[in-house]
């Protein structure tokens, strides 16, 4: 049985209750039934759930609703191919029919939030055995069909490939591609990806941790392979000058555009700590390039092909889906400081902007940017369009940066609390019969398991813990 999960959260600040209250109504306006099975699409005049998204959003939304977040694993897994391709997307139908669509990749947010989701619902072994073939299947396909060169780097074929719609760094390339042989004819692609070589360390790196719960002998088997496609990633794409990756074209000369995408492979943990301290030092925190007034653009804002274009447009703009993945790439690299920052900067970017979920934002102003998703056409400032008004990444964004900055959160079977300093408010997450809740004035924050204390601490760090409260670990988040 599914355990039933619920977070409530009350606070000082109107403005920040108002934030966190329009976000959880606008989160269930997302959600849908594909057939039989509640689902969390994307929503903001996306109506499925794409591959570089929703797994990771439905995890997120675990929170509140274990079995949209589940299904927006499953799904996946049981629309896989023979051949072990996963589809880029779902789309559901008001008949029932389920599409399962392989155009795209679309991106590979997945294997950690579907192994995550094994704890959320209660360590079931089954999902676990199912997941393990999933993703094996998937890393083989990778390496039969997206190595076509065979220089040990996995390629994109097209822009839906890596979900950067309209980036100038994809130029005349195909939007989709449907066939599993590769482009010929074009002046980028196959493009020598970052991002798909960067899906297979993710896939083999959650399988060997699969392998360790399962004893199944693999784990190191599973290590070994996630590094050699490490070592790949670095050997052909990192530029050690420069302190980045930068992909190669159809005729293997670099593309040299200074991309978000290093963020991208930090979150599937593909870079190195060194690789990660250089990218977050030298560009990341750059105010120059990617730390601009709202930090996060997509491509760095003094690169001759950024472009502040306020459409969908990943050759430029602030977006939430990258709010929504910096978390997990910070935090694995140690940086949770930064997450905090970042976290604060997006709610004041909204809260500023009228409490507008929106795909995108103004990296220099950061003011939303009000076009529809479906006509491309400007919005009107108070519109109620759902492209303006409920984003899901933004939405999720929002609300999984106040969990990680004042929250409670479920990662790999330990309990996060944390204790962000400076505001009056308590935080409660429901976990089948299991309340954990936190108490805070803003400078001491009280810890709770089921109605009794079990630790007590100052502000701005983190308490990870058992399930039973016994702290096992502090880290600052401040």
């Amino acid at each position: 049985m599914i355990p039933k999960t619920s977070v409530s959260f009350s606070c000082a600040d109107p403005a920040m209750q108002r934030l966190f209250d329009t976000a959880c109504e606008r989160c269930r306006e997302n959600l849908t039934f594909f057939g039989k099975d509640q689902v969390l699409v994307e929503g903001g005049g996306y109506e499925k759930i794409w591959l570089e998204t929703q797994p990771m959003g439905g995890e997120m939304y675990a929170k509140q609703n274990l079995t949209a977040a589940l299904n927006n694993q499953l799904l996946f897994m049981r629309c896989q191919r023979e051949d072990g391709r996963l589809p880029g997307s779902i789309q559901g139908f008001s008949d029932g029919h389920v599409e399962a669509q392989f155009n795209k990749f679309q991106g590979f947010c997945f294997p950690w939030p579907a192994l995550n989701m094994y704890y959320w619902m209660g360590e079931d072994r089954e999902y676990l055995l199912r997941l393990y073939e999933c993703l094996r299947a998937f890393d083989a396909y990778l390496w039969r069909v997206r190595d076509a060169d065979g220089d040990g780097i996995l390629e994109s074929w097209c822009v839906y490939d890596t979900g950067e719609d309209n980036a100038l760094r994809y130029g005349g390339a195909p939007v989709y591609w449907t066939e599993d042989d590769p482009p010929r004819g074009y002046d980028t692609v196959p493009m020598a990806s970052m991002d798909v070589t960067a899906f297979s360390y993710a896939a083999r790196d959650t399988l060997a941790e699969i392998s360790a719960i399962l004893d199944n002998g693999r784990e190191s088997a599973w290590r070994k392979a996630a590094d050699a496609v490490a070592k790949a990633l670095k050997d052909r794409l990192w530029d050690e000058a420069r302190g980045a990756c930068f992909d190669r074209d159809s005729a293997g000369q670099v593309i040299d555009v200074l991309c978000h995408n290093n963020l991208r492979c930090m979150y599937w943990g593909a870079f190195s700590q060194e690789m990660a301290d250089r990218f977050v030092r030298e560009h990341l925190t750059n105010p120059e390039e990617f730390w601009t007034k709202l930090p996060l653009p997509s491509v760095a804002v003094n690169d001759p092909l950024f472009r502040n274009a306020p459409e969908n447009n990943w050759s430029g703009q602030c977006e939430g889906l990258t709010y929504q993945r910096a978390i997990l790439a910070l935090e694995r690299y140690g940086y949770e400081k930064l997450v905090t920052q970042l976290g604060k900067k997006l709610m004041s970017a909204v809260i500023g902007g009228g409490y507008v979920f929106s795909q995108q934002y103004d990296p220099f102003t950061g003011a939303p940017s009000l076009v529809s998703t479906v006509t491309k056409k400007p919005l009107a400032p108070g519109s109620s369009d759902p492209c303006q008004i409920a984003y899901g990444p933004t939405l999720l964004s929002v609300l999984e940066y106040m969990a990680h900055i004042w929250g409670v959160s479920m990662v790999r079977g330990k309990l996060w609390f944390s204790l962000g300093s400076g505001l009056a408010y308590s935080w409660e997450q429901q976990w089948g019969e299991n309340r954990f809740r936190i108490e805070s004035d803003g400078r001491t924050a009280r810890v709770l398991v089921n109605g009794a204390e079990t630790a007590r601490s100052a502000c701005g760090v983190r308490l990870i813990t058992a399930r039973d409260g016994k702290v096992l670990e502090t880290i600052a988040i401040e």
